[in-house]
């Protein structure tokens, strides 16, 4: 036990490890804050679905070498989360079909203009990282935990002040419109949080991996709380712990940091789950 917490000591004088571990914790606490309404209102599917057009926006900005990216891939993000948002409210085009159109769209037209204009003999890793995080630790930057830290910031200052009018959309979006709650502002304001949240998380663990950090928790709680501000509470916990958990295990094992963090997510869900089967019993 010595030998590994001096290991773990020599990693932490590192800076990109600290960088890793804090962008980690504070993405984690976020996509977990967003999992509970989501997964409510059944629309966690979103997530998903907006980690491949992020994928899709990436490739373009790549195309069109940007110096910095992060901006165009989270504009385009987040006006796609607001077209999924308003065309889910038409009878023409249901969400799961909207979110499963504009997902494998993205995600072909990402993956062509990679293989189009691609810079490096190595294409298929330049994907593979991109959609699943990258192999190492090592690719965060000073700046990268700058804006992770300012944008998370926001989205929990957000959280926290509507947390009120999030939790009457939540539970009954008729009744909250009825009693003169503008209800399409703040299922507008969750799909904002939700594409910021998902462009963040892209470089940790890879956008198809990033929708895991946003239902598994929530799913995860929800086995064992029944009140929504427990179920939040506990989501937020779980997150955290399996985000470092996950990235001190990658640390030692030189695993990819996404889906170690993903595979704790599932280890903790199947404890929950089957915490909740005993609880039934007794």
């Amino acid at each position: 036990m010595a030998e590994l917490f001096s290991k773990l000591a020599y990693y932490f004088q590192y800076p990109f490890v600290r960088y890793t571990l804090i962008v980690g914790v504070m993405i984690a606490l976020c996509a977990s804050l967003l999992g509970v309404p989501l997964v409510l209102k059944k629309f966690s599917y979103i997530g998903d679905g907006l980690s491949h057009v992020a994928f899709g926006a990436l490739a373009i900005a790549t195309v069109l070498k940007f110096s910095n990216n992060l901006p165009f891939i989270l504009v385009v993000t987040v006006i796609v989360a607001i077209l999924l948002l308003k065309s889910g409210q038409k009878n023409k085009i249901g969400n799961d079909a909207a979110i499963a159109m504009i997902s494998v769209g993205a995600l072909a037209v990402g993956y062509l203009l990679m293989n189009l204009f691609s810079e490096t003999a190595n294409v298929a890793g330049d994907v593979c990282s991109t959609l699943f995080g990258a192999t190492s630790i090592l690719t965060l930057k000073e700046s990268d935990v700058i804006i992770s830290c300012i944008l998370s910031a926001i989205v929990i200052l957000v959280f926290v002040l509507m947390y009120n009018r999030i939790f009457a959309v939540t539970f009954d979006e008729n009744f909250s419109t009825a009693t003169g709650l503008r209800s399409g502002i703040y299922n507008l304001v969750i799909a904002i949080i939700t594409a910021i949240i998902i462009v963040l998380g892209m470089n940790l663990v890879g956008s198809l991996l990033i929708s895991a950090l946003v239902i598994f928790p929530a799913l995860s709680a929800m086995r064992v709380f029944r009140s929504f501000k427990s179920v939040t509470v506990c989501s937020v916990i779980i997150s955290v712990v399996c985000a470092v958990l996950g990235i001190l295990i990658s640390i030692l094992l030189s695993t990819p940091v996404g889906a170690t963090i993903v595979g704790v997510n599932i280890v903790c869900y199947t404890a929950f789950f089957l915490a909740s089967k005993i609880k039934k019993v007794t």
